[in-house]
């Protein structure tokens, strides 16, 4: 008789373990989704600041002037790395990425010298750009020969940052729903296996308060767990991804990974507690032959 008790006993005492993997992988899957929207920005910001605009200078141009203009320039605050490029620079970089044969055609050195810069991804935009070039111009008059960036490149970039960005936060969207259903799902069919148990405690005089207060608290301890394993997944998968994929470095961001993993564990936490409680009241208010 003890052993059929402990074996009734056992098989009353709820299980969860499905339900933290199925939880955890949910959220592991919308953490990395999450992920990729969080360095969506950054990974933007990172090509529009890889766009080099050129302010080609004028023949005539004085080098007290040059000098003047490199400054200006590089007290701008969205102007990054400005660099002087003299004529023999600018055709050691040509001969570098082009054919030299050039040479036996022309014997001069035709490239203008030139004051090339990047600029800081808010303000690579082509009127921003465009409004930069007017300003320059009119600070140094007749310094700047001409005032070129790629406009096709910055207008392809900013479109496609834009359209992958809404993009991203509608497949956020539709994933948190979903996240939120499956957890809820998930929480729903492990409290369904222990109806029996919920309804025994309360038939022998448990009190609701009594019944709830265990289940909700191991619903966070639950929550804590699935959201651990998530989170470490995440970690590891982020830290291969940099690994294999050394582009991915540039991209990290430990703030913005510790901010993802605190909605992980909210999520984790929250969804839980809440589907929980939600289905030990159900089975509490539902009649003994209902339940089968």
């Amino acid at each position: 008789m003890s052993q059929l008790g402990k074996a009734s006993a056992k098989r009353g005492k709820p299980t969860y373990a499905y339900a933290i993997i199925g939880v955890a992988l949910v959220l592991f899957l919308f953490g990395i989704v999450g992920w990729f929207f969080l360095n969506l920005r950054k990974t933007g910001d990172y090509f529009k600041e890889s766009i080099q605009v050129h302010a080609f200078l004028s023949p005539t141009a004085s080098k007290k002037q040059v000098d003047s203009l490199t400054n200006y320039i590089s007290g701008i605050p969205y102007a990054n790395r400005v660099v002087y490029v003299t004529k023999e620079m600018a055709i050691a970089q040509y001969n570098a990425e082009n054919d030299s044969s050039w040479k036996k055609i022309i014997d001069a050195n035709p490239l203008p010298e030139s004051i090339d810069f990047y600029v800081k991804a808010d303000h690579v935009e082509p009127d921003s750009l465009l409004n930069l070039s007017t300003e320059l111009q009119t600070a140094y008059p007749g310094v700047i020969a001409d005032f070129d960036f790629p406009t096709e490149a910055v207008a392809k970039v900013s479109s496609f940052v834009r359209t992958t960005a809404i993009v991203f936060l509608i497949v956020a969207v539709l994933l948190t729903v979903l996240v939120v259903f499956s957890i809820d799902n998930t929480i729903r069919l492990a409290m369904y296996s222990n109806r029996f148990l919920i309804k025994t405690m309360q038939m022998v005089g448990a009190t609701r308060g009594f019944i709830t207060k265990p289940i909700t608290q191991r619903a966070v301890i639950n929550g804590l767990i699935s959201s651990g394993i998530a989170i470490a997944a995440v970690w590891v998968g982020v830290a291969l991804l940099e690994k294999f994929i050394p582009g991915f470095q540039s991209l990290h961001d430990t703030q913005g990974l510790m901010f993802l993993f605190l909605v992980i564990v909210a999520l984790g936490v929250l969804i839980s507690l809440f589907s929980t409680h939600r289905a030990v009241i159900k089975y509490l208010r539902m009649k003994l032959d209902d339940l089968y």
